[in-house]
């Protein structure tokens, strides 16, 4: 459900695959761990983050830490509106 409430909000087309993929896993780990989880700078070197890449891979994957910001920023706003 919080998945595609984000989907909803933010074309597909505005993320590759791999940053939707880390979208996806961070809307599960808040569903499991908590805001706190995902604000977190480690939380990428973690599974299931470590399949998709490295921690650097994954950011550039959004284009660039700025824009990972945004997303995250993003996800949080729409999570505390559902």
């Amino acid at each position: 459900m919080l998945t595609e409430v984000f989907r909803y909000v933010v074309p597909n087309t505005q993320y590759g695959p791999v940053a939707r993929k880390v979208i996806d896993a961070l809307i599960d780990k808040y569903a499991d761990e908590g805001i706190a989880t995902i604000e977190s700078n480690e939380v990428l070197k973690v599974q299931p983050f470590t399949d998709f890449g490295s921690p650097v891979e994954l950011i550039k994957s959004f284009g660039g830490r700025p824009q990972y910001l945004s997303a995250i920023q993003t996800l949080e706003r729409e999570l505390y509106i559902s």
